[in-house]
């Protein structure tokens, strides 16, 4: 996670809003943009990130959702001695690493998850000028997986969630490490401190795909 790409997620919202199919696609092809066969309807941006948006032109509309992933998990059950899923989905995510900007670690553990989250966190951290306002670990009901810390900042308008997301599509089977930004008014207000269950809908609230 780089400043330049927490600076240019957070501008989408704000830009100028193109409505015409062929200014949107010389604005994808000058900022390096393409679409990605990785995640369903998405784009792989000029910084090597998959952006995925609930509109398909990520340009100027403030009430889109927008999940910026950059690190890929496939939660591999120890006890699962069949392996059901590993053949066909490691050739999956080596795919993903050779994307530019991507790179593979296996085995991995809870904690280098957590190392990846850190880091990222600092990046959003020294771009907003202050530390997360309130940090949650995910629950089964979010991702298939372990259980990883998500961060939370608010902006006037905006969520902006770091941590865990559940891959709805195309595979099911990966967990997404992405930064959220989408619109407060996609839920109810920030749950008061100790509402653990009201603070974990709200973060999926913000975060499904």
């Amino acid at each position: 996670m780089t400043a330049a790409a927490i600076t240019e997620l957070l501008a989408l919202p704000t830009e100028p809003r193109l409505c015409d199919d062929d200014a949107i696609d010389a604005k994808l092809r000058g900022r390096g943009w393409s679409m990605a066969d990785l995640v369903c309807e998405a784009f792989h941006t000029g910084g090597g990130h998959v952006l995925g948006t609930d509109d398909l032109n990520p340009f100027g509309n403030p009430d889109a959702r927008h999940f910026l992933v950059f690190g890929q998990l496939y939660p591999l059950d120890p006890d699962d001695e069949r392996m059901t899923n590993g053949p066909w989905l490691y050739d999956l995510m080596d795919h993903w690493a050779q994307q530019p900007g991507w790179g593979g670690r296996r085995m991995c553990t809870d904690q280098d998850c957590e190392v990846v989250l850190a880091q990222a966190a600092q990046a959003v951290t020294e771009h907003l000028g202050t530390p997360p306002e309130r940090t949650a670990l995910s629950s089964d009901a979010m991702v298939a997986g372990p259980a990883l810390t998500h961060r939370i900042w608010r902006t006037p308008t905006h969520a902006l969630i770091l941590g865990p997301a559940a891959d709805t599509g195309p595979y099911g089977y990966l967990t997404h490490l992405q930064l959220s930004y989408t619109p407060l008014a996609c839920g109810p207000g920030l749950p008061a401190a100790g509402d653990e269950d009201g603070l974990a809908g709200w973060i999926a609230t913000h975060i499904d795909w």
